[in-house]
């Protein structure tokens, strides 16, 4: 797309010229709306986010994913089917999914005006007058309580569930999604109700917005699309993160012939003053791929695994720091102590001024692909507008890269991470591995 690419190379280049700002403003009824007008092609697209992930599900796991799910089951006086014959006969796209900080629903559409009225028509009842019925109800839960059964069998699932609940210990972001059997089966249509009800009103609403329209135009869509919400109230502030007291180590025994390790601690949350040095010093680590320290030390020095990483996941609250690879069983502990000691040198030296500038250049260089779409904008707009994030982050970006330094890398991994504090959670076959020791 023309324009964007223009845009792209503005960010680039560092050019004076501003590329077009986003737009925001708050609806009547308190949607906060965030807009970014880009004429190329004649589509739009727009993105509603909620908080209502799986961080709001109390002790009900499982309940925020299948609220979401069943949305596009049964609404007004269309079934499942009907709502789906409407999008495509107009070429529209719908997708919805549920995460732990938020709950999603996407529209695709172009703008021809007979055809994207259809799609908004039907985008508006799926959100607004959601039936839930008993039937698509009963199915949804068959086949998620189907997934959690096959994921007993899956070494990655399995130590996803042990990290996480160990790391957060009780808090909101402890549980997966997905929930667990226990909790799936006591969930009652009732349940979903009330959580819809509760979360899925305006005032705890994002909803972003680009494509080819005018301001006028979106305003419309947006005073339309969302007028028969309920008002209601924004989420409640979730609780802080604990800080871990002490490491944590777990050790799953699984039938498998490879071993999955995890390790990790609380990290950082969306908008932290911290994020760009732990984010480029990261990449350095083990954000980078193949090129990473993690990667240099683990798979072509030593030959242990194919692949290794580490990420941060900034979140409303504290999102975790997070180290993983996989290896054969009787290499697990000699894998996990050169990961541990590779870590520990990073938080202790930090990065070489020449892995800084190779890193910096590598993010900066590849930046007009996370903005190369209306797609990916559209994602990157909500985002923005969820966590609060500055109106001209985009723009900012690629200035906030450049300008970390060696000594903010290095004291903000110091003080951030601590690798006498981890959660380490290694699953596979431990009669191997005690065997090789």
């Amino acid at each position: 797309m023309k324009k964007l690419l223009i845009i792209s190379l503005l960010f680039i280049a560092g050019n004076a010229l501003a590329a077009p700002k986003i737009q925001h403003w708050t609806s009547a009824n308190g949607v906060r709306v965030f807009f970014f007008p880009a004429d190329s092609l004649p589509m739009m697209d727009m993105r509603v986010v909620f908080d209502a992930g799986a961080a709001r599900d109390g002790e009900k796991h499982g309940l925020a994913l299948l609220t979401n799910g069943l949305l596009a089951e049964g609404a007004g006086e269309w079934g499942t089917g009907q709502i789906a014959e409407r999008f495509d006969g107009v070429g529209a796209s719908f997708s919805n999914s549920s995460h732990r900080d938020m709950s999603v629903l996407s529209l695709r559409t172009l703008t021809q005006k007979e055809l994207m009225e259809t799609a908004l028509e039907t985008f508006k009842v799926v959100l607004t007058q959601p039936t839930f019925p008993l039937d698509a109800f009963e199915r949804e839960r068959k086949r998620l309580l189907i997934g959690l059964e096959s994921q007993k069998q899956s070494p990655k699932a399995i130590s996803d569930k042990a990290f996480y609940e160990n790391l957060y210990n009780g808090h909101p972001y402890s549980h997966m999604a997905s929930g667990d059997v226990d909790t799936v089966n006591a969930l009652t249509i009732d349940d979903l109700k009330a959580f819809y009800k509760k979360y899925f009103v305006a005032k705890n609403a994002v909803v972003a917005l680009v494509g080819a329209l005018s301001r006028e135009e979106a305003e419309k869509i947006v005073d339309n699309v969302f007028s028969d919400l309920a008002t209601g109230e924004i989420a409640p502030a979730l609780p802080e993160v604990s800080a871990l007291p002490e490491s944590k180590n777990i050790e799953i025994n699984f039938p498998s012939t490879q071993s999955h390790l995890l390790v990790g601690q609380p990290g950082i949350k969306r908008g932290d003053a911290d994020y760009f040095p732990l984010y480029v010093g990261n990449h350095v680590l083990g954000g980078s791929g193949l090129v990473s320290t993690l990667s240099d030390e683990i798979r072509e020095k030593r030959g242990l695994s194919y692949s290794s990483y580490s990420y941060f996941i900034p979140m409303r609250e504290q999102g975790p720091f997070l180290m993983g690879l996989q290896t054969k069983n009787e290499t697990a502990q000699e894998a996990l102590d050169v990961l541990l000691e590779v870590l520990e040198r990073f938080v202790a030296e930090g990065p070489t001024q020449a892995q800084l500038n190779a890193a910096k250049k590598n993010l900066t260089g590849g930046f007009a692909l996370r903005i190369a779409s209306n797609s990916k904008i559209v994602e990157n707009l909500a985002s923005i507008g969820f966590y609060g994030l500055p109106l001209d982050y985009l723009d900012q970006y690629i200035s906030k890269v450049e300008a970390v330094t060696l000594k903010q890398v290095k004291d903000a991994f110091k003080r951030r991470i601590s690798p006498s504090k981890l959660v380490t959670v290694v699953v596979g076959d431990t009669s191997q591995k005690k065997a090789k020791n």
